[in-house]
């Protein structure tokens, strides 16, 4: 089915290990699995799962050579399936299927190769620690950084001075500016990071443009989708928190503020200054009006808008709408958030300069 990712083949003990689970003694420890696919499309040699109950009578029916399920659904996997028994069968699957498919879960190289590129353009100023590779037509300007590890691929522009930390992946036609980025960081192609913030003095006879002298700060273990734009803070940075993950199209604004472990479906937009909590989540199409306050834990629905504050934990959905007195749609909660996890902010940890 994957074809354009080559496969790792692990045994039905390699991915037991992996998920820390024993197997029971008439399992087949050596039976080797090269794949993963939907229930009704896997067959002996395949990894499947079940997360949502509505599709446990493709269960009953699936030729997987091992169904990762919860306990209660043990009894529906076929004879010939081999069933591991995980609390949580679609984070477990994501495990094997980036046991199996490594190179599937960040963006890759073009060419396919280690090392700098003939073709690419490293200024004689910039710093780059060893094992970093570099796709033809990238560029990295004078005082930039990059660490070990960090793959870029073709046609990258890495501005002055950007620091990118360790084992981050970047993909084709990105443009970094005016930034600091963590470790582990995924950004796929198309993205522009730094660039100036929508800022202007209104006036009658002409609008002003007010220079942005801040930077964008992403946090380690971020993800940013294609095409997402990261404007560089006015007068303060723009944060993405530790492990928040940006979908495709999304836009931040300047001097937004982002909490850790945040989840931003496609074509999200957040306005200026505004202060998003650790553990949000917003559905696609969500806009957050400029200099919002939205505390820890929140989830929106779909296309939904924001009214200037709301305070944790609480979801709101893009229905039943009312009009508040500060004029802004205000929009009616529903049931809470099951994440709960309390989780302090961190400081970003860049220090390749003193590595």
């Amino acid at each position: 089915m994957a074809e354009f990712f080559r496969s790792s083949p692990k045994s039905v003990a390699d991915i037991a290990a992996l998920l820390s689970l024993d197997l029971g003694a008439g399992a087949d420890r050596t039976r080797v699995m090269t794949g993963v696919a939907a229930l009704d499309r896997a067959g002996p040699d395949d990894v499947t799962f079940l997360e949502n109950t509505l599709y446990k009578d493709a269960l009953l029916k699936t030729r997987a050579g091992v169904a990762l399920v919860a306990a209660p659904f043990a009894s529906y996997v076929p004879a010939a399936t081999i069933a591991l028994i995980v609390p949580h069968p679609h984070a477990a699957f994501a495990m094997v299927a980036t046991a199996l498919y490594p190179t599937a879960a960040q963006p890759g190289l073009i060419f396919g190769q280690s090392g700098i590129s003939a073709g690419a353009s490293v200024h004689a100023e910039a710093r780059l620690e060893p094992n970093v590779a570099l796709d033809p037509g990238v560029v990295i300007g004078p005082g930039a950084e990059v660490g070990s590890g960090t793959t870029i691929a073709a046609n990258s522009v890495i501005g002055p001075h950007v620091r990118i930390g360790r084992n981050c992946h970047i993909g084709s036609n990105v443009t970094i500016l005016s930034a600091l980025i963590g470790n582990d960081v995924i950004i796929h192609s198309g993205s522009s990071i730094g660039q100036d913030g929508f800022g202007f003095a209104i006036g009658r006879q002409g609008h002003t443009k007010v220079p942005q002298i801040g930077r964008v700060i992403i946090q380690d273990r971020v993800e940013l989708g294609a095409n997402v734009t990261i404007d560089r803070g006015g007068v303060r940075d723009t944060i993405i928190g530790e492990g928040s993950k940006l979908d495709n199209m999304v836009h931040i604004a300047h001097n937004v503020v982002m909490g850790r472990h945040c989840l931003i479906a496609g074509q999200v937009g957040i306005a200026g200054s505004s202060d998003i909590g650790d553990f949000v989540v917003m559905g696609g199409q969500v806009g957050i009006t400029g200099h919002a306050k939205m505390g820890r834990e929140r989830k929106l629905r779909g296309v939904a808008r924001s009214s200037p504050i709301l305070k944790p934990v609480r979801k709101w959905a893009a229905i039943r709408r009312v009009r508040s007195k500060h004029g802004f749609v205000k929009l009616q909660p529903w049931h809470d958030l099951l994440v709960r996890h309390a989780v302090d902010k961190g400081p970003i940890q860049l220090m390749l300069s003193e590595s």
